[in-house]
């Protein structure tokens, strides 16, 4: 481990080096992989569906061959063939009803393959550092994730119904105008299709720019957005509403400037594409005409001709917006594979193994030996502190704000890993056990509380799911909220809002005191849990604190000095390092730091113990 004096390591850069298109589809073929069956029935079908459409021109070419008949005979509908009747009309269904079927057995594969990714994905972001997403902004990330989810299933069809199932539809078009006619009709057909897919790619490749800014812009509108309104009250409390909407029209205008270079560059393709096929069609349907009028080809060979051309066109016609599309959608998937690539900061060591704790009843020894931490290098924010949290007792750490307070907590959940020094529980350092034991063994009481927009039941309930109403209930009464709560019209089904906002601070806080004791943790850290409580409760508060904490292993961070003194040892932190310790009594008699914070407590009337 790093002693005091050692370089601080880097910090970890994101990796957002974008992967080329083939390396994106590499990374999702495992996920289809799975559905490898119902892929190989799809594309059957697709292949069946295809044969089925391709029928449809020839039995089209013998039904008007058979309506040739001798002029003036009144007996037309006899001499059509009902048979070429029927098949042809089976044809046109069959068609659709290989598609449907092949949609309704890859709709698993597809759905399957976006609830993989995107449960990986989200359980990934909860297993990054903080310092990930105290640099992220959520609204753009869910927006990412979002679009790579969507784009799974897009992708898919595009690449795989559409692009492969009309380069099958143009295969066999061309093989039989090559068996049936001459190689003409093959070299021109062939000559349209390379310039059409060789036009259609290049003016994509250009306009794709415009799309990505697009969705940049779009991206921004929503973060702005949404960070707009979590941040509701305080717009209102300042009275910029109307600067909120200048920002997000600011993002909403370029959003506009995108899509509009985006459409008309959309006019330039199509015209481009028009003129190809209509060139194309005319050379076809002249040749055609030219060998009717000439005896080689019949009415139907030049009915089948135009037939084969327009369903080979058609899906064309849409080429352009197709490659777009998967090209965006590799992009977008792309960006939601960044986010699960993304290594993380603080992981478990190899053959970490979980913590081990005493018995139940007991409590384990917290120590810290010469840590140092720094968010940034250049700013170190804890230099060499070293101190014991015995087993089952209480230690408070007290000390101006930006002393690296709050900094302990976070480091002893291990959010962070610390670049020198170590942590250990029972002799056992933090940063080689597994995370989900070590937090587990750990419950806090946050200074700056925030909740889940659900009923209070869950939000006290998510200190131990699965805990039984009765439990909620004993674990409100022990944190003074519970008659608050049954005196509301929906007790404990009330909803709290976004982030708790129906709630007030002090009802806030002590929903997050129930959620803590229901937990029940052999570890408690108390990180200025009583800030935003009223005196009278505070002090009720304070004392159901004491006896929860009595035999556990107690962290206490505190501004007002009030709340700690019965504390079996006081830490005074300055500037990253602890100035002084002891008893209240002592640390008084010493006349120091904390005799002159206590004596200004007092005098200002902010504590009174």
């Amino acid at each position: 481990m790093r002693r005091h004096g050692e370089p601080s390591p880097p910090l970890p850069d994101a990796p957002d080096r974008p992967r080329t298109d083939a390396q994106t589809l590499a990374r999702l073929l495992p996920y289809l992989w799975q559905y490898r069956w119902r892929v190989a029935a799809a594309i059957a079908f697709m292949v069946v569906a295809k044969v089925s459409n391709v029928g449809v021109p020839l039995l089209l070419k013998q039904l008007i061959d058979a309506m040739t008949i001798p002029p003036g005979s009144t007996t037309a509908l006899l001499v059509v063939p009902v048979g070429l009747l029927l098949a042809y009309g089976l044809l046109r269904f069959g068609n659709t009803l290989f598609n449907e079927l092949r949609e309704l057995v890859f709709a698993k594969a597809t759905h399957g393959a976006a609830r993989a990714i995107a449960l990986t994905t989200f359980e990934h972001l909860h297993r990054l550092s903080l310092r990930f997403h105290l640099e992220r902004q959520t609204g753009g990330m869910t927006r990412d994730i979002e679009r790579g989810v969507r784009g799974i299933e897009s992708l898919v069809s595009f690449a795989l119904f559409n692009i492969a199932a009309t380069l099958v539809e143009v295969v066999l078009v061309l093989s039989i105008l090559g068996s049936r006619f001459d190689m003409g009709f093959v070299f021109i057909t062939l000559v349209a299709l390379v310039l059409y897919v060789g036009w259609t790619v290049s003016v994509t490749e250009w306009r794709i720019q415009y799309r990505r800014q697009a969705n940049q812009f779009d991206s921004a509108a929503h973060t702005k957005a949404v960070d707009s309104l979590l941040n509701y009250e305080t717009v209102k409390y300042f009275n910029n509403e109307h600067f909120e909407a200048q920002r997000y029209d600011v993002s909403l205008e370029q959003l506009r400037r995108a899509q509009l270079k985006s459409r008309s560059t959309l006019g330039v393709l199509n015209l481009g594409q028009q003129l190809i096929i209509a060139v194309a069609l005319v050379a076809m349907l002249w040749r055609a005409t030219e060998g009717v009028a000439a005896g080689r080809l019949t009415l139907g060979d030049l009915a089948m001709v135009n037939a084969f051309m327009i369903q080979i066109y058609i899906p064309l016609n849409f080429l352009g917006v197709i490659y777009r599309e998967i090209k965006q959608n590799l992009t977008d998937l792309d960006r939601m594979f960044v986010l699960m690539d993304r290594p993380q900061e603080v992981a478990d060591a190899p053959g970490a193994l979980a913590l081990a704790l005493p018995a139940a009843g007991s409590a384990p020894t917290v120590r810290l030996d010469d840590v140092h931490f720094a968010y940034e290098a250049s700013r170190p924010i804890l230099r060499g502190v070293s101190f014991e949290i015995p087993a089952g007792r209480t230690v408070a750490v007290v000390g101006p704000s930006g002393a690296g307070k709050s900094t302990l907590a976070r480091l002893l959940f291990r959010f962070y890993d610390i670049q020198g020094g170590a942590i250990t529980i029972d002799g056992q350092d933090i940063r080689q056990v597994v995370q989900e034991s070590l937090r587990r063994a750990i419950g806090i009481v946050p200074q700056d509380t925030v909740l889940f927009n659900d009923t209070v039941a869950y939000n006290i309930g998510y200190g131990r799911p699965g805990a039984s109403q009765r439990e909620i209930e004993q674990a409100a009464r022990a944190a003074r909220i519970h008659d608050f709560i049954a005196a509301t019209p929906q007790g404990y089904q009330t909803m709290v809002g976004e982030r708790g906002l129906k709630l007030s601070g002090g009802e806030k806080q002590r929903v997050a005191i129930a959620r803590t004791l229901l937990k029940n943790p052999p570890i408690l850290v108390f990180d200025e849990a009583t800030s935003a409580l009223d005196s009278a409760n505070e002090r009720a508060i304070q004392a159901e604190l004491r006896e929860v904490a009595r035999g556990k292993t107690t962290l206490v961070i505190a501004h007002r000095l009030s709340t700690v003194v019965d504390a079996h040892e006081i830490l005074v932190m300055e500037h990253g390092r602890i100035a002084e310790r002891g008893t209240h009594a002592a640390l008084l008699a010493a006349g120091g730091a904390y005799a002159r914070m206590w004596a200004l407590q007092q005098n200002v009337g902010e504590d009174r113990p």
